[in-house]
């Protein structure tokens, strides 16, 4: 009966954008009438069960929607057919399930996700990564071309909101003192790259710092796949576009296309998602031109992320590195069968005649669990200190400031992101009262 019907209504409906949950819906009335032209005996009790399977079909993402909507669960990958599948839980790490597709059902069901995701899934056309509309990240393979095991799909899931900096502290992934060093540096526009390894947290970071720049500063965000989320109103968010010249005739706009035309809007913020080529070299060229940028980085401490970016293929020059401030490294752990991230330094970076060095600001200690000061002078935050005419008596008190505003929002529970925005303005415009 279910397939029955779900085959009829596929016949009649027509799509003709992809839309968020919420934005479009099956009409119950329709449904019923549809279901009991097929079965007119049939009780009332088995016609809900039946909308329900038809809005989970339609609508959601088929068996895996329990899945979609648990808000603990990270990734859910599939490896093939009569494969179970496997999902990252933020509290048990890997997890087996007991559900499989067979091979069939499995080159149904990655077709439906690109078709979500309004991209092409081909055999031409194998492998691509994708954005669902619910903002999760999905990367996709068709028939047994790429994997001998057949079709497989990662699905990469993401907060409804994103992270915020009292998020992060309440976690314990970064302390409040930390938090209030890194809140300074983006408000007075210090450069920073947030280096760590895959699954590490590195774009919650991203999002949760972003909280810390002025709400009217103009931000452009420059991404392969959506991920980054900000609360600023006055923010272009771009992507890169892969060649569909086929279909239409569109070229291919890649990140260093992108990133050159951010350049020509005057933006004071720009932020790139990952930096992995060429445009590493025009984000250093930013920053030396006066631009504020923040990215990601692949790369498991300070030293392997200067060594990436110094060599093929980024091959950015030593010179450049002057206009880089800070270097954040952050990993993903475990202990006793669970994963936990945590921020492992912060770092300034210094330029000498021909080598990138770097001073530890913050550290972690695995023995305590605990984020230790491990700087006395630092050339980035007196120069904050400098631009704002501040003793080091004042600086320490705005850092005291933001430390106890932090404190009092994870306290407080206030750590939505509109209770974020709203505690951070309050801080300012009370810290400038006073001033």
């Amino acid at each position: 009966m279910l397939e029955e019907t779900f085959e009829h209504l596929r016949s009649m409906l027509v799509y003709d954008t992809v839309r968020k949950r919420g934005e479009f819906g099956l009409d119950p009335d329709m449904l019923r009438e549809t279901i009991t032209t097929f079965d007119p005996e049939i009780s009332a009790d088995r016609i809900g069960v039946l909308i329900y399977y038809l809005n989970r079909n339609f609508l959601g993402y088929s068996r895996l929607d329990p899945l979609m909507h648990d808000e603990k669960i990270e990734d859910i990958t599939c490896n093939g057919a009569d494969i179970p599948i496997f999902l990252y839980h933020r509290r048990f790490a890997n997890v087996e399930t007991n559900c499989s597709f067979d091979a069939v059902e499995l080159n149904k069901y990655v077709l439906k996700l690109s078709q979500k995701a309004d991209k092409q899934l081909s055999l031409t056309t194998p492998l691509i990564d994708a954005a669902l509309p619910d903002g999760s990240r999905a990367q996709l393979t068709y028939s047994d071309i790429i994997s001998s095991k057949g079709s497989s799909f990662t699905i990469r899931k993401f907060k409804a909101d994103p992270m915020t900096p009292a998020d992060l502290i309440a976690s314990n992934t970064y302390s409040a003192d930390l938090m209030a060093h890194i809140w300074l540096a983006v408000e007075n526009r210090k450069s920073m790259i947030i280096a760590g390894g895959t699954a590490s947290g590195k774009t919650s970071t991203m999002n949760a710092a972003s909280f810390f720049i002025p709400s009217v500063a103009k931000i452009v965000s420059i991404e392969d796949t959506r991920e980054i989320q900000l609360p600023h109103t006055n923010w272009l968010p771009m992507r890169t576009c892969e060649s569909v010249a086929n279909v239409s005739g569109m070229g291919s706009i890649s990140m260093f296309s992108l990133l050159k035309a951010a350049l020509r809007q005057r933006p004071e913020y720009i932020i790139v998602g990952e930096v992995r080529g060429e445009e590493a070299q025009t984000l250093f060229q930013a920053m030396n031109t006066g631009h504020t940028t923040y990215s990601t980085l692949h790369a498991g401490n300070v030293k392997e992320a200067i060594n990436r970016l110094t060599h093929n293929p980024i091959n950015v020059p030593i010179a450049m590195f002057g206009a880089l401030n800070l270097i954040l490294v952050q990993s993903l752990l475990y202990g006793e069968g669970k994963g936990f991230r945590r921020c492992l330094s912060l770092n300034e970076i210094s330029v000498g005649d021909d080598s990138v060095g770097w001073q530890p600001l913050f550290s972690w200690d695995h023995k305590t669990d605990r984020f230790v000061k491990v700087y006395e002078t630092s050339a980035v935050f007196d120069n904050i200190a400098y631009q704002n005419n501040w003793s080091q008596e004042q600086l320490e008190e705005k850092i005291a400031v933001r430390r106890r505003a932090l404190e009092d929002m994870v306290a407080s529970g206030r750590t939505a992101p509109a209770d974020v925005e709203t505690a951070i303005l309050a801080t300012i415009i009370s810290e400038q009262k006073g001033g």
